[in-house]
């Protein structure tokens, strides 16, 4: 395992915790990132819906995982736009991301994700344009 990989693989940041991380199925290697959020009640507003900003955040750290993967952790997305449109809402339990990239050029990606509940329902959509960046290494 490279030293890219065995960082890819520490323990989960504080972020990665706040949106309820739970596994990563998929780092991206495959062409797709899948990865397992759970859905708490400290995510929800009224009525336990998630917080559409958690959603967001669960498709985006799939189309990041998947940009990394499939650049060999040379590059990081940086989003330039990101849309998401919401099918329904989300609730608390198991939370499924996935996200894959559309196109990819030098310097700019654009990419598609969505989530699922437990029961394989599409949830929620999205799309970004991401511009590279060089990921700094450490040393």
């Amino acid at each position: 395992m490279s030293g890219a990989d065995e960082e890819h693989e520490a323990k989960p940041h504080a972020l990665s915790r706040t949106l309820g991380l739970e596994e990563v199925i998929d780092h991206g290697e495959s062409g797709r990132a899948v990865i397992r959020y759970r859905a708490r009640m400290d995510h929800c507003h009224s009525g336990g819906i998630v917080q559409g900003g958690f959603v967001t955040g669960w498709i985006d750290a799939a189309m990041a995982h998947v940009v990394m993967a499939q650049t060999k952790f040379e590059f990081s997305p940086l989003s330039l736009e990101i849309k998401v449109s919401f099918l329904q809402s989300a609730r608390p339990g198991p939370i499924i991301a996935e996200a894959w990239i559309e196109r990819r050029g030098r310097t700019t990606a654009f990419l598609e994700g969505l989530i699922r509940d437990e029961a394989g329902t599409v949830i929620a959509k999205g799309t970004s344009t991401a511009k590279l960046v060089p990921m700094k290494r450490p040393g």
